[in-house]
């Protein structure tokens, strides 16, 4: 089992930034990937960025790229999401994911939400 808790969410006006961090527990050397995933109200899950946990090498979904830094610090076994120029649809519950071929461990989740 692998545990993750997230944190850092708020409150922020547009343009502003945000770093959120997820920190894991448990089996964490089973997991491959570690991603961030967000869900706004009404809409499905969508996915933002992954990072691999060794090699670190990093993915982004194009509503984020050049805005949103993946990055992980293994000696911690903790993940953040440094978030810059926000933007209103930015607002969402942001969860962290760890796994292999899929993602089967879900943090919490930590709301974000960025006014106009």
């Amino acid at each position: 089992q692998v545990q993750l808790v997230e944190s850092g969410g708020g409150l922020v006006q547009a343009g502003g930034s945000l770093r959120l961090s997820c920190a894991a527990s448990g089996r964490t050397f089973s997991s491959e990937y570690m991603a961030w995933f967000r869900q706004a109200p009404g809409k499905e899950r969508e996915f933002v960025a992954h990072i691999r946990w060794s090699g670190g090498s990093t993915y982004y979904a194009e509503s984020v790229k050049g805005r949103f830094t993946i990055s992980r610090d293994n000696a911690k076994n903790t993940m953040f999401l440094q978030m810059n120029s926000l933007k209103p649809e930015d607002t969402a519950v942001y969860y962290c994911a760890a796994g292999r071929a899929v993602y089967d461990y879900w943090g919490q989740g930590t709301q974000v939400t960025v006014s106009s």
